[in-house]
């Protein structure tokens, strides 16, 4: 088995080259999709995260109010610290287990954004990094997101620095290219995956 670490920067398309990769036929562990399952309606999660932080980061409909909940733990360190030690273990347990679930020869790509932030490189066999120039990223949060200018900016400027991403990188796949080409290069990048996963046993 090779387990890949998969990062970008916002905007970067990361997204994209991980649809790719499935379509190639990688297992995907996408770190932001199970972060929400360990905390849906009748999860341990949930019941834990409303332990620490009370009923009302609830929704209506008895689902996580991630924006009031955002609004709480990104004001305030100490509480953001409290929530990710209750999601953090359950994302990490779920990952395992769906890595155990895999294939001996699987490729398993593991899709998280804050990888180089959080120093996550050792914990993967390679690490790709999907590029884009800054510009890039900012068309594509205004223009696809619908994000304000400012509010991309913001969100681009609390992540790694491109330089520290490309440091990390095993393999850097470039994405200010049309679809076409990165679909191309993404074949490219899984023949040697699936080259190393092979010759890994």
């Amino acid at each position: 088995m090779l387990k890949v670490g998969l990062t970008g920067g916002i905007g970067a398309g990361k997204s994209e080259v991980s649809r790719l990769l499935v379509e190639c036929g990688a297992v995907l562990i996408d770190a932001d999709r199970i972060a929400r399952e360990v905390v849906a309606p009748g999860t341990d999660g949930l019941a834990a995260v409303v332990a620490a932080f009370g009923e009302d980061v609830l929704a209506e409909d008895g689902s996580l109010d991630r924006p009031g909940l955002g609004s709480i733990v990104f004001a305030d360190p100490e509480k953001l610290a409290v929530l990710n030690s209750i999601v953090h273990p359950l994302v990490g347990a779920r990952s395992r287990e769906l890595e155990e679930a895999a294939a001996e020869d699987a490729v398993v790509v593991h899709d998280v954004p804050l990888l180089t932030e959080n120093g996550l490189a050792p914990l993967y066999d390679l690490v790709i990094v999907v590029d884009a120039d800054p510009a890039t990223q900012l068309d594509r949060l205004v223009r696809l997101r619908g994000m304000s200018e400012q509010d991309a900016r913001a969100r681009m400027a609390a992540q790694a620095t491109r330089e520290q991403r490309r440091e990390i990188a095993d393999i850097v796949i470039d994405n200010d290219v049309p679809l076409e080409e990165l679909r191309r290069r993404v074949k490219e990048v899984w023949a040697e995956l699936t080259r190393r996963a092979h010759g890994s046993h």
